[in-house]
C-alpha cells in the first residue's frame, strides 16, 4: 500500500477492500494490515482480484472518492465514482485545451524534456558502467546533440517544430542504441527502429515493450479520469490512445529501453526465443512472451525514489503518478506538467 497526493495505491493483488467506521481497511487473510481515514483521501487504486465490499462503495461515492480497479498486471477494469465526481470537468478542461496548439505545445514540450532527458541519462549509464566496452567518443557526441535538442524544446512553442526536434532526437539516440548492448551482439543486434513488423529480435523485444507500457498508462490515465485518446502532441485518431502515446514518450527510455537491455545482457533471452516469419516479422514465442511478461512484471515491483515528489515508488507505479500529475496540472493545482526526469 502507498499513499500519494491523497491518493491511495494497493499493490497487493491479495488485499481486499473493507470499510471500518469512516476509515479504508485493508484486509488480508482476514487480518487487518492497516486503516486509514477516508476524510484523508481523494482516491483509491487497487490492482488484484480480491476487490472491495459494498459498503466501502457506498461510503467511497457518498464522499466524492474515486475508487478504481486495476488487473494485477494493470489493465484498467473500471471505477466507481459519486454523483459530484469531477471527472466531468478535468476532461471538459482536457478537451479545450487539446483544441488549443499553443496549449498542447506547451504540456507536450515538457513530454519531450523528459523523453530525451531520459534518453540522456540511459546512454550516460552505459558510459559510465561499460567504458571500456563501448564507443565513448561517439556516445557523448550523441549526448550533447541530445542536450542542445532537450534546449531548443524548451523554448518551442509549436506542435510540428516540436514533432521534428523530437523525432531527430530519437534518431540520434537510436544511432548508437546498440552500444548498450553489450551480450549476444549475433542475436541482439540494432541497425535502426523498424515496426509494422519489428524485423530483427531488439525491435521485436521493443516494440513488445511498447506495446505493453501504452497499454499501462491508458489505464493510468483512465484510472485518474482523463481520455486516453484525446493528446497534446499525437492527434486524434480513431482507436489510438494518443494521450498515452504522449505521456509515456518519457517513459520509453526509462522503463521499456532499459528493461529491454538488462533482459538482453543479463541473456534471460536467447535467439531460440524467437519465431522468424517468411516476410520477414520476427516475434516471441509463446513461451517467450510469458516468460518476457514474468520478468516485466517482477521488473515492476522494484523501489524508485520518485525525482519530483521525493517519495520512494515501484516502477510500475510511474505511469499512474505521472498521470496523476499531469491531472494536478490540468486542474490548476501544478502550474506546469513534472516530466519524470532520473539520472
Amino acid at each position: 500500500m502507498k499513499q500519494l497526493l491523497n491518493t491511495v495505491y494497493v499493490s497487493d493483488p491479495e488485499v481486499y477492500l473493507a470499510l471500518k467506521g469512516k476509515n479504508l481497511n485493508l484486509l488480508k487473510s482476514n487480518e487487518s494490515l492497516a486503516r486509514i481515514p477516508l476524510h484523508n483521501i481523494e482516491a483509491i487504486c487497487t490492482f488484484g482480484h480480491q476487490g472491495a465490499s459494498p459498503a466501502l462503495m457506498k461510503e467511497c461515492m457518498d464522499q466524492n472518492i474515486s475508487l478504481t480497479f486495476f488487473s494485477s498486471s494493470g489493465r484498467f477494469r473500471g471505477r466507481v465514482t459519486g454523483e459530484l465526481n469531477g471527472n466531468v470537468t478535468l476532461r471538459r478542461k482536457q478537451y479545450r485545451l487539446a483544441d488549443d496548439e499553443q496549449e498542447c505545445a506547451r504540456i507536450a514540450s515538457n513530454m519531450i524534456i523528459g523523453k530525451i532527458f531520459n534518453s540522456e541519462q540511459l546512454l550516460k549509464r552505459t558510459i559510465r558502467d561499460h567504458a571500456l566496452r563501448v564507443d565513448v567518443d561517439h556516445m557523448k557526441k550523441v549526448i550533447e546533440r541530445l542536450k542542445q535538442s532537450r534546449k531548443v524544446v524548451s523554448e518551442c512553442n509549436n506542435l510540428e517544430e516540436l514533432r521534428g526536434i523530437e523525432g531527430n532526437a530519437a534518431s540520434a539516440y537510436y544511432s548508437v542504441f546498440e552500444e548498450s548492448i553489450l551480450q549476444q551482439k549475433d542475436v541482439f543486434f540494432f541497425k535502426g527502429r523498424n515496426r509494422r513488423p519489428p524485423l530483427d529480435p531488439v525491435n521485436a523485444l521493443l516494440s513488445f515493450s511498447y506495446s505493453l507500457l501504452a497499454a499501462e498508462t491508458a489505464a493510468a490515465l483512465e484510472g485518474v479520469g482523463l481520455d486516453s485518446y484525446v493528446g497534446f502532441l499525437h492527434r486524434d485518431r480513431p482507436g489510438r490512445n494518443s494521450l498515452a502515446l504522449d505521456l509515456m514518450e518519457e517513459l520509453r527510455p526509462l522503463i521499456a529501453d532499459r528493461f529491454v537491455l538488462k533482459v538482453i545482457n543479463r541473456q534471460q533471452l536467447q535467439s531460440g526465443d524467437f519465431a522468424f516469419k517468411e516476410n520477414g516479422a520476427v516475434i516471441l514465442t509463446d513461451e517467450a512472451r510469458r516468460s518476457f511478461l514474468q520478468l516485466w512484471q517482477k521488473e515492476k515491483q522494484q523501489i524508485i525514489t520518485h525525482p519530483f515528489l521525493k517519495e520512494k515508488i515501484a516502477w510500475g507505479l510511474i505511469p499512474h503518478v505521472q498521470a496523476l500529475l499531469l491531472a494536478r496540472h490540468l486542474r490548476g493545482d501544478l502550474d506546469a506538467y513534472p516530466p519524470i526526469l532520473i539520472r
